[in-house]
């Protein structure tokens, strides 16, 4: 019965051991799975992060072939600007553009939590609002330079230098950093509970 983050993120790592700190016993060990993250035509936002996170934890319980009572979690974030939903920014002039977007202007942080042990899978949203401050074409030039944004949905990860830029959040802060913890303890106490009944 050992869980599984199908994440190699250390952020996710680190947040998903802090939300299990009550669970007796817990372990868990991580894998990495290979998704299509393509955007379907006009699939909202809210919908898309949330099929990313159930594909993420499908595709990670098979992984776990070697673990029969296996239970995954996946997650995903995304960031979103007006209509745009802005990922990880494909080279330097496309975070460029992204955090130019995001200067001085209130943005959503949509991540999304599934857990599943095969035969049911359950599902948390977490919408957080996310406030900028104005950024000079200097501070992101010299923010690119530290390669930080390039990874990162939206160009920035609030836990490290993006944080400078964040003037204000309305919502969970872990969750923009990569996993909500509060949603993310509740997932796995009702997951718990469903194996136990």
């Amino acid at each position: 019965m050992g869980w599984v983050l199908a994440s190699t993120s250390p952020r996710r790592k680190a947040l998903f051991a802090e939300a299990a700190f009550t669970e007796s016993d817990f372990t868990f060990r991580q894998v990495a799975p290979d998704i299509d993250e393509s955007h379907h035509d006009n699939e909202p936002a809210a919908e898309f992060v949330v099929r990313l996170a159930k594909e993420k934890a499908r595709v990670g319980l098979t992984l776990c072939n070697d673990e029969p009572a296996a239970k995954v979690l996946g997650s995903d974030t995304i960031v979103v600007m007006g209509e745009e939903i802005l990922g990880k920014p494909e080279n330097i002039n496309d975070a460029k553009r992204m955090l130019t977007l995001l200067s001085g202007q209130t943005h959503q942080v949509m991540t999304a939590v599934a857990v599943t042990n095969g035969a049911i899978t359950l599902t948390r949203l977490c919408q957080t609002r996310v406030t900028f401050c104005e950024i000079s074409a200097e501070a992101i030039d010299a923010y690119i330079n530290t390669e930080e944004p390039m990874d990162k949905a939206g160009a920035y990860g609030i836990q490290g230098l993006g944080g400078c830029f964040v003037q204000s959040i309305m919502g969970s802060y872990s969750a923009v950093v990569g996993l909500p913890l509060v949603e993310t303890r509740e997932l796995l106490h009702e997951m718990n509970q469903i194996e136990l009944t």
